[in-house]
């Protein structure tokens, strides 16, 4: 009877396994239309999703732990002294992409400097978080991606302000304990929760909870969307023209530098998974701060560029990601 009581249990748990693994392919198929649901959702109710941003960090967290518990230690030591891959993505991100922009934003908007001033800054910030939970989705390098954003975050109180100062000749200070903070708790807490959960059970642990987990961290990102979104929905009125610009602008620049990033990981012949790092922590930056930076240091339309960059650079991710990674003719 106890036999006849486990098979059943078995069954059931089986088919429960199989269900929440079935919901995550389908959202992972239906992930370009994730950030609209959180943009629709952010703007339309500003009220009810701005309550949720002091809970963004433990969101991410989550998300950072659900990719995690697929990487050993051996994973994430190979990314770190892997060097051509960083090498690649630090001149293309830090060098090749503000140079550009500065260059076409300039040309752009001669009439209005302060909208130049805000595209330069919205790339010469560090790579998204949210760059770890697309690459997991696309099946990229998850050690690498990994180690992108730790390095670039702790880079960015150097070389943020560099950026925006040879380009721009202004001065910025970044806050450094609290981006350190925020890297700890969203991302170096998580990896390590994931890398010993993993090591320790011998890959058993992942086995169990990543089925239900990988869903939850991709319906994570419609609340973080929206939250994001709520803080600019008053700015947001599409019957302005300017702010189809701007849109249509940032939608221009997200394309660009997803494309850069997916050339110069084919000009490096890198392998499949570290272009699809490359060319997503390329394209997705982190806007949040480009907004927080722009607001403070910069004239009020500096940050627009970031303010809705924050709505299309997801957006843009999804559609292209999907094309990149169905076309194996495009990565290989």
């Amino acid at each position: 009877m106890d036999k006849e009581n486990r098979q059943v249990k078995n069954f059931y748990r089986d088919k429960l396994v199989d269900g929440a693994i079935k919901v995550d392919e389908v959202l992972a198929k239906a992930m370009p239309l994730v950030p609209v649901i959180g943009l629709v959702l952010g703007v339309s109710l500003p009220w009810v999703f701005i309550q949720l941003r002091p809970h963004i960090t433990w969101l991410f967290a989550a998300m950072t732990l659900s990719g995690a518990l697929r990487l050993k230690a051996r994973d994430l030591g190979r990314a770190a002294l892997s060097p051509k891959p960083l090498i690649f993505y630090f001149f293309t991100s830090r060098i090749l992409m503000p140079l550009i922009v500065y260059v076409l934003s300039r040309l752009a908007f001669q009439n209005d400097i302060d909208m130049a001033w805000g595209f330069v800054l919205l790339f010469a910030v560090p790579t998204a978080v949210t760059s770890f939970v697309w690459t997991t989705i696309f099946k990229g390098d998850l050690a690498l991606v990994l180690t992108i954003i730790f390095l670039d975050t702790i880079m960015a109180p150097l070389v943020g302000p560099w950026t925006v100062r040879i380009l721009l000749g202004a001065t910025i200070n970044l806050d450094t304990i609290g981006m350190a903070l925020s890297l700890t708790y969203m991302i170096v807490i998580p990896t390590i929760a994931g890398v010993v959960l993993n090591e320790s059970s011998k890959g058993k642990i992942p086995v169990i909870i990543s089925p239900w987990i990988a869903p939850i961290s991709k319906l994570a990102m419609i609340p973080i969307i929206a939250a994001n979104a709520s803080v600019v929905a008053d700015q947001i009125r599409l019957d302005n023209p300017r702010v189809w610009i701007i849109i249509i602008s940032c939608i221009f620049f997200n394309v660009l530098g997803f494309f850069i990033g997916k050339l110069m990981g084919s000009l490096g012949k890198l392998d499949r998974e570290k272009q699809i790092t490359l060319f997503l922590t390329t394209g997705l930056k982190n806007n949040s701060a480009a907004m927080i930076l722009g607001i403070q240091f910069f004239p009020a339309n500096a940050a627009l560029p970031a303010v809705l960059g924050i709505m299309t650079q997801h957006i843009v991710a999804g559609i292209i990601g999907r094309f990149f990674t169905r076309n194996r003719t495009v990565l290989k």
